[in-house]
């Protein structure tokens, strides 16, 4: 299974913004009066969430409880992201304001890692190691050097989610 970055836009009608570590998107949902129950569902059903990212400086409960049932990295942005910036780095690509919102968040959070992603795969690459995983490791604050030398670094992490 993929690992990805999620973005996060709780309310009465709520979005979801999946992103592989390629930064590409994966998902894109919205549903009326949807809960805890529903993100989870998504997240499931599109990979294994390494970051759950809201657009406020303060987080929403509900970002903060799926970053924590996912043992995920929280990203939150140094200031709420204004609606101007948010347009700016969508361009058109969600269909309504709620998956605009979580897909700014999911695509701040992964610039915010774009840097180390790309050396992460350049050097997994040339030690022939599994791409995805090594990107997933290095969000998760191990060094690449340790997840190439040492093929058991953040096996704990895809166990977790098998279950």
């Amino acid at each position: 299974m993929r690992h990805i970055i999620v973005g996060i836009d709780p309310g009465k009608t709520a979005a979801i913004a999946c992103l592989d570590l390629d930064g590409r998107v994966a998902r894109l949902a919205t549903g009326r009066f949807a809960g805890l129950q529903w993100f989870i569902e998504q997240i499931k059903v599109t990979g294994l969430p390494v970051v759950i990212a809201g657009d406020k400086k303060r987080p929403d409960s509900l970002v903060e409880k799926l970053a924590t049932i996912f043992d995920a990295v929280l990203f939150v942005p140094g200031s709420d992201i204004s609606v101007e910036k948010k347009k700016n780095i969508v361009s058109g690509a969600a269909s309504n304001l709620h998956e605009r919102d979580a897909l700014a968040a999911a695509t701040i959070a992964y610039n915010s890692y774009a840097g180390k992603l790309r050396q992460a795969e350049r050097l997994a690459k040339q030690s022939n190691a599994e791409t995805d995983h090594v990107k997933a490791m290095v969000i998760k604050k191990y060094s690449v050097y340790e997840v190439l030398n040492n093929k058991n670094a953040g096996r704990r992490l895809v166990r977790r989610f098998q279950g």
